[in-house]
């Protein structure tokens, strides 16, 4: 019935198109889209959530390779960290948070830190050519826009593998919840890590859809292809609109929506425990 994909395309399309001039795929927006409106309250939103990704963000990526905008070793520091922490976060979702109430207090708390992470975030407009100096397994070391930035690969692997967690048991691939640490933690310019932070993004979604696929759990093909399909459409026309947008207003306004859902779940978690 090719009527029935039409409402997740459509609800895909305009996420991706009112967060990708602000930065973001809007990966996160799509499960409470499926708890609350498709009704989908088992891990099954999760994988579909995850087949989101990985047919949204290949384009993206190709685009980083191309103009030669990616730093290898930061992408493979971010998966190795991811993978094992995607299946443990596999895990917890089934195991701890298979109550629908548990998971949408957990939904609310990762919304509450996107929502003000995204207020509190500022754009960077350095541009500049990117090249590795230095690269080992405790330190790279290069230079971007004039200026030289170092990170030690095992810290970054140990990161990504407690987002990976996180991400997974909510159902993303973890780069919404890693650029923020990147930028503040690490003191990585956001132009720098944003293809390996897309590519890592992909491989944990890979890998966390399989996980639930092989827990019993695999995705609604159906709702994950019209989502994707919208998704990728939305995120394109919208970031040839970026410039036509004032970003920090769209921020402040994606904000105020994802504090709101958060804000609706938490009253909906403590009217149940009532």
């Amino acid at each position: 019935m090719p009527e029935i994909p039409l409402l997740p395309f459509i609800a895909a399309f305009i996420i991706g198109l009112i967060c990708s001039p602000a930065g973001v795929t809007g990966a996160f927006l799509l499960l409470p889209f499926q708890l609350s409106v498709l009704g989908v309250t088992s891990p099954i939103a999760n994988s579909t959530n995850l087949l989101y990704n990985i047919l949204s963000i290949p384009g993206g990526a190709y685009n980083f390779w191309r103009e030669k905008r990616f730093l290898l070793p930061l992408a493979i520091a971010l998966v190795l960290g991811y993978l094992p922490g995607m299946y443990l976060g596999t895990l917890v979702r089934i195991h701890l948070l298979g109550d629908v109430r548990a998971f949408k207090a957990f939904v609310a708390a990762v919304l509450l830190y996107l929502g003000i992470r995204l207020i509190l975030s500022k754009s960077q407009r350095i541009e500049g050519e990117m090249k590795i100096l230095k690269s080992s397994s405790l330190k790279v070391e290069f230079s971007f826009a004039n200026s030289i930035f170092t990170f030690n690969p095992l810290a970054i692997a140990l990161t990504s593998f407690t987002i990976g967690i996180v991400a997974s048991a909510y159902g993303v691939g973890g780069g919404a919840l890693m650029a923020p640490i990147l930028v503040s933690l690490y003191s990585l310019p956001i132009k720098a890590i944003a293809g390996a932070n897309l590519v890592g993004t992909f491989a944990a979604s890979v890998f966390g859809l399989a996980s639930y696929t092989a827990l019993g759990y695999p995705p609604n093909l159906e709702n994950g292809i019209a989502m994707g399909a919208g998704g990728a459409m939305g995120i394109f026309i919208g970031s040839k609109l970026q410039g036509r947008v004032e970003e920090r207003k769209l921020r402040i306004l994606l904000s105020l929506l994802i504090i709101g859902i958060s804000a609706k779940y938490i009253l909906e978690s403590v009217s149940l425990i009532a």
